[in-house]
C-alpha cells in the first residue's frame, strides 16, 4: 500500500509519524529507527529524507498535521503506520494512546 502514495502523501505520512514520535515529548531510539526504515521503504529523495530528519529534531507544527489533510483512501494506512510507530519502543505512553485515539476518531 505504501507504494501507492504520491510524493506529497509520503511526506504527509512521515510528518504524521514524526508528530506521533513527539507525543511523549521525546523521540525514542526505536521510534527514530522506525522512521528511518520507513524513509528507506518509501525511497525518499535526499532532500525529502533531510526534511524528515528535521521533524525528528523538532516536531511539525500542529497545523501541519491536520487529519483533514489525510486522503480518504489512505486513512487506514496512516492509522496503521502511526500505531506501529507508537508500539515500536515497546511502551505506549498515555499521551501517545490519547492522540492516537483522537486521530482514529477523526479519520474513521
Amino acid at each position: 500500500m505504501l507504494e501507492t502514495l504520491s510524493k506529497d502523501d509520503r511526506l504527509l505520512l512521515l510528518k504524521f509519524v514524526c508528530a506521533f514520535a513527539w507525543a511523549d515529548l521525546q523521540v525514542q531510539k526505536q521510534e527514530r529507527q522506525f522512521v528511518h526504515r520507513l524513509v528507506k521503504q518509501l525511497k525518499l529523495e535526499k532532500d525529502e529524507a533531510k526534511q524528515v530528519e528535521g521533524w525528528l529534531e523538532n516536531p511539525p507544527a500542529p497545523e501541519e498535521v491536520d487529519p483533514a489533510m489525510v486522503p480518504r483512501k489512505h486513512r487506514k494506512l496512516f492509522l496503521d503506520t502511526a500505531k506501529k510507530l507508537i508500539e515500536s519502543d515497546g511502551n505506549i505512553d498515555a499521551n501517545e494512546a490519547e492522540i492516537f485515539e483522537l486521530l482514529e476518531q477523526l479519520l474513521v
